[in-house]
């Protein structure tokens, strides 16, 4: 069985298990975790994870950040100005930050989204350099009514995430979920 298909299967049972919806929203998120190198063959497949969440009987959304940078930054006032001079950009990731939580928090807030909703967020390692995947999280927690599902290019060691293996890793009490899970 390959890395995409055994992470399918761990996040195919995990669906199945009943959800606690009293938990709080920093509880209600589950991390798919695999090798960055899987990304194009996890894309692919994203269907399958739709698929299972239903088979489950979760509905499904899917918000791909992947862009979300060029979206935001296309529509800057200053955008001319730091395709010039790109150091100067730096103080202005703050506003991409609060631009990237409100596209996801949009999501979590829509009217068909429930307490049996899965809303997944897939490229996240396009944030990498420009945002943190951990503030995303963070900011949005308590708007999560169902399950967030945050399909994550890197590795986890315990609750120690670290997105495309980057040295400055973060710890997360959000539940793992591997190709490897038994």
């Amino acid at each position: 069985m390959n890395i995409i298909d055994s992470l399918l299967k761990s996040y195919a049972d995990f669906a199945q298990v009943p959800w606690d919806n009293s938990v709080a929203g920093p509880q209600r998120v589950w991390m798919v975790v695999y090798p960055p190198e899987q990304e194009r063959r996890l894309r692919m497949r994203i269907g399958d994870f739709e698929i299972a969440s239903r088979d489950a009987g979760h509905d499904w959304r899917l918000v791909d950040v992947t862009d979300s940078f060029g979206h935001w930054l296309g529509g800057h006032e200053y955008r001319d100005a730091y395709f010039e001079e790109p150091a100067d950009i730096a103080p202005a990731l703050e506003d991409f930050a609060a631009y990237l939580a409100d596209q996801v928090r949009s999501q979590l807030a829509a009217e068909d989204v429930d307490d049996d909703t899965v809303v997944a967020v897939i490229g996240l390692g396009s944030l990498l350099g420009l945002g943190r995947v951990s503030r995303l999280i963070e900011t949005v927690s308590g708007d999560i009514r169902g399950r967030l599902v945050a399909f994550f290019p890197g590795e986890v060691e315990g609750t120690n995430y670290r997105l495309l293996g980057a040295r400055d890793g973060w710890n997360y009490l959000a539940v793992a979920i591997t190709a490897t899970e038994g």
